[in-house]
Order: structure tokens, then sequence, then C-alpha cells
């Protein structure tokens, strides 16, 4: 019997201008995954699921249709058919969710990564940790229907990542200024990746997605060069968020507060409902996460909050 843990953490795809194609990792919170690896052989699935913690009894216990064991078996196919790795044994996953689920924080995409570098330690690192982001990419279509990379990508490398193509699958990891904080804030509310999708456009004016380029190549010019100021200009969606700001109660309010108190800028945090922005230094990012806080709970539609101040986090998926 071996038994591994994994941790991945939490992530905020889009990053306002990149919808589907720009990501990054910060330290905290994340979910953690247990492997335990036996001799026994049995019928049916080689991945059981023994115990799920965290979710509220949301998460299907189904190894084929939960993403953290779901990604597991395409990963044990993988290696037998590309890595010649024979697996007989039987592996039994115990999943802890410390991410709220439909948060907008990459929460199934962190199951899948710390699910993914467990296994792959488990079997003695037969993929690289860009090999792993393919299976993590299946993993969302599980969790939402759509195989996107900007959470799962991040969750598994760290730092910021930009997807250049799906097809084929072409991710180009993005270095992080030393400086730059993340106040990510969770109201106590969902909203569904499906649902928040499915208000998005079909097509957009040529004149808004010049706009939309226009930032995202000074996002990554500000990102690879600490600019911090071309940060703060570059993080204007003009996509997603004017569809999905409506359905964020105290949306407006809260990017504001976050403004007026120093933020960088401030955006959707992947479909939302959580609330990122970005700040210079430690100090600033936790006067402004407290203020994203205090708009949320003092809106018209009142709402506690959860908030985290992390740096980028650069490690990526790894084991505990």
């Amino acid at each position: 019997m071996k038994t591994v843990r994994g941790f991945a953490s939490a992530t905020v795809g889009n990053v306002a201008c990149g919808f589907d194609v720009l990501g990054f990792a910060i330290t905290e919170p994340g979910d953690e995954v247990v492997l335990t690896l036996t001799d026994e052989v049995r019928s049916g699935s080689p991945v059981s699921i023994t115990a799920i913690t965290g979710d509220g009894g949301a998460l299907p216990l189904d190894p084929k249709k939960n993403t953290s064991s779901f990604v597991v078996l395409k990963f044990l196919e993988y290696i037998r058919t590309h890595k010649q790795l024979d697996f007989k044994g039987h592996i039994a996953l115990e999943l802890k969710k410390n991410l709220p689920l439909s948060s907008g924080m990459g929460s199934s995409a962190a199951s899948a990564a710390a699910a993914l570098v467990a296994a792959n330690e488990l079997m003695g690192n037969p993929c690289s940790k860009m090999e792993l982001v393919h299976f993590a990419i299946e993993g969302e279509r599980v969790a939402c229907g759509s195989a996107h990379a900007d959470n799962a990508a991040p969750a598994i490398l760290g730092n910021f990542v930009l997807i250049r193509s799906y097809n084929p699958l072409d991710i180009i990891p993005i270095p992080s200024p030393e400086n730059l904080y993340c106040s990510l804030v969770h109201p106590h509310t969902e909203l569904r990746t499906s649902y928040a999708r499915s208000v998005l456009p079909a097509s957009i004016p040529l004149k808004t997605a010049i706009q939309q380029w226009g930032n995202v190549g000074a996002l990554l010019t500000g990102l690879l060069t600490s600019d911090y100021d071309l940060i703060g200009r570059a993080l204007v969606d003009v996509v997603a968020e004017p569809k999905r700001a409506p359905l964020i109660p105290g949306f407006f309010e809260v990017k504001r507060a976050a403004l007026d108190s120093g933020a960088l800028g401030c955006s959707i945090a992947g479909s939302g409902p959580s609330v990122f922005a970005f700040s210079s230094s430690e100090k600033t990012a936790s006067e402004v996460g407290n203020a994203m806080k205090e708009a949320f709970l003092h809106g018209k539609t009142p709402l506690r909050s959860d908030l985290w101040i992390s740096p980028i986090c650069k490690q990526g998926a790894r084991i505990l």
C-alpha cells in the first residue's frame, strides 16, 4: 500500500481581457486529493472514490463523473498506451474540497490538478506537468461541458499562462512580477459556469475585438516588464464582464471600492461570482480586499464574503 497527497490552489481564469486564453494561480486556498495504491485487482474501474468532504454532498461518487477521478482514469490510460506502464492495482481516492463550488475560483480544476500530480507521483512521475495539463482540461469538460484551459493550466503549472491555441494545444507559461498581489473575494452566492457562459454573445463587433486584443497584448507586456501601471490599464474586459456583471449583486460597487482603495485593476474571477483585484504590494492588496468585502456586505443585496490575499503561486500543483 502506498499513499500520496496532492494539492492544487485556486485559479483565476480570463484575467479580465483574456477570455478563455489567460489564467493565473494564487497560493491559497486549494483542494487536496489523497490517493492510495494497493495491489488489489477489482473488476470494473481501477479507481474508486472512498470519500468526499467539503462539498455538502453535491459531487458524484461515480469515478467516471467526478472530475478528480475521471482525470486519473485518463492518466492511467495514457501511461499504459504511451509510456508502456502496465497498471494492475487499484487506486482509492479521497477528495477534500476546500474551494467553494461554482465560485469562479477554478474549483474543478484544482481537484483535477491535485489528483493528477498525486497519480503521477504514485506511478513514478512518468509525465511532465505540461503533459498533465491535457488530462486536467478534459476534466473541465466533465465539470462544465467545456474543455477550457484557463483554470486547468495554471492549476497544474502555476504562475500565469497564455493559451495560444486549443487545436493543437499550445500553452505558454508567463512569469509574474515579484510584487504583484491578488485580492480574491468570494461572495456567498453561486453562479454556475454553464449559465455564465450562456449569457455571452456568439459573435462580437470587430471594433470590440480590436479593443480586447489590445488589452491582452498590453497585459502580457505589463507582466513581462513588471510595469504595474500598464497591468492596471490593460485589465479592461469589453467582452464578458459587461454581460456577466449584472449576474453578480453589487459588482460595480465592489469594483469601484477596489479601485478607490488603490487597486491596479479589478474584474470578475473566471465566470464569477468571485471578484479579483491586483495590487502592487501586500499592504494595498489587504486594504483593497477589505474594501471589496465591505462593498458586498453593504450593497443593495447584502452578501457576506470570504477574502484571500495572495501573491501569484509560482509552484503550481504539488505533493504535500
